[in-house]
């Protein structure tokens, strides 16, 4: 497990750049997903829903998503969050290897090996 939690923390995040965002008037972020696929229109069309479906993150959500860079990687992002919230984050990096795994498993990022 200890080798699984070192590589985990080597891994470097990278936003998926057919995703947007938007930072709100409060500085959070909010992630924007457009709804264009085929499948999308017809639902669209049949159901009255959104073009657009909108995530909005949290002030803790939004220091990891703003941290993203394509070049830090998780352990760097770790001590970005325990220098902004201190012990509000503990243990940061549970939490943030769950939260890496909801946006991962929402393909709003990507996770690869570090150079």
């Amino acid at each position: 497990m200890a080798k699984r939690a070192s590589n985990f923390l080597k891994m470097v995040p990278e936003k998926n750049d057919t995703i947007s965002w938007k930072e709100t008037e409060d500085g959070l972020v909010q992630i924007v997903i457009h709804r264009n696929s085929i499948l999308d229109r017809v639902v669209r069309v049949l159901y009255k829903t959104p073009e657009t479906m909108k995530v909005d993150l949290d002030k803790i959500g939004s220091c990891v998503w703003n941290s993203i860079d394509s070049q830090r990687n998780m352990e760097q992002i770790g001590l970005i969050l325990t220098e902004e919230f201190g012990n509000d984050v503990n243990p940061v990096y549970n939490r943030l290897a769950e939260f890496i795994n909801l946006l991962r498993n929402n393909k709003f990022i990507k996770l690869k090996k570090a150079d």
